[in-house]
């Protein structure tokens, strides 16, 4: 087990050089209707920062490649999600790379099976994306897949994570036997322990993917609890209901300051663990942003 010892200042806030260091590179999602709210990305991001597009079911291609060919036009690079359940064949998998690629320049993907219960199609899982070999005979250079910090019920509905460990196994042969850059990219949690133990346990097992730590960004906590209930997060959910029960602190917005803080100090104490900070900016890009400028992101326009 990793552990830590938290080292905040003497008045409780945490300490800046680290969150600072642990968000340099973060990398953000959006929607095509969340991305439509934002005036200007380069006033809100680090010049830089990649921009994942989540691509839900139901939602258009085209309303998607647009928003790639918006963002892209911006000067930040995009990845797309290709989840796997909603892409109906091969032709129409070749056909979403195709679009991307030449409307909106794009050459990296989020590839993940997609909350559905049922696939629409051919595809089921990220691997079967991969192995088709349209990623690479297209030119994308890189690939990102999902992680598990807490195992996923809809994958391993005993309760045990042994089809994600074998997965996160394949994931790794995968990357190894082609040039494509890969990592991680996990479901957000809020406790750190479980996750840098996770991670241990994954380099223990030979599996050495760079992991971009998912964290929800600031929002109210009716929200937060919403959402991760939708999304499945585990046990950590416990973080929210207990923060939930106390009523001083139901009526103010949950930040992620302590989780991010606990893992700042992590690293001091034992080197980096997480590559990369993945925001899910549940209470508004706008305010996910806000938040990340506030402990030490600068935006283009700011630096310029």
């Amino acid at each position: 087990m990793i552990s830590f010892i938290g080292r905040k200042a003497q008045d409780g806030t945490p300490t800046g050089a680290g969150l600072q260091d642990l968000l340099k590179g973060y990398s953000i999602e959006v929607m095509p209707r969340t991305a439509a709210k934002v005036e200007d990305f380069k006033a809100l991001l680090p010049e830089g920062t990649r921009v994942y597009i989540a691509h839900i079911e139901g939602t258009p291609i085209e309303d998607m490649v647009e928003t790639a060919k918006r963002i892209s036009g911006e000067g930040f690079p995009v990845m797309p999600h290709f989840p796997a359940r909603i892409i109906e064949d091969r032709a129409t998998l070749e056909d979403w790379i195709k679009r991307y690629q030449g409307e909106a320049g794009v050459d990296q993907a989020l590839l993940l099976a997609g909350g559905v219960a049922n696939p629409v199609g051919d595809f089921h899982s990220s691997m079967q994306l991969m192995e088709t070999g349209l990623f690479d005979s297209h030119g994308f250079k890189r690939l990102h897949v999902a992680g598990h910090p807490e195992g996923n019920k809809d994958i391993d509905a005993d309760g045990t994570t042994k089809l994600v460990d074998e997965a996160a196994q394949w994931k790794q042969a995968f990357s190894e036997r082609t040039d494509a850059e890969m990592a991680m990219a996990t479901q957000f949690a809020f406790e750190a322990q479980p996750i840098l133990d996770w991670i241990k346990g994954m380099r223990d097992a030979g599996i050495s993917l760079p992991v971009h730590l998912g964290i929800a960004g600031p929002a109210k906590l009716q929200t937060m609890i919403k959402f991760a209930i939708a999304c499945g997060v585990g046990p950590s959910l416990k973080v929210l209901q207990k923060r939930a029960k106390d009523v001083t602190k139901l009526v103010m917005p949950y930040e992620p300051t302590e989780i991010l803080t606990d893992l700042a100090e992590a690293r001091a104490l034992n080197g980096p663990s997480v590559a990369q900070i993945h925001f899910f900016p549940l209470g508004g890009i706008k305010t996910c942003a806000e938040y990340a400028i506030r402990h030490g992101a600068v935006p283009v326009q700011a630096a310029a």
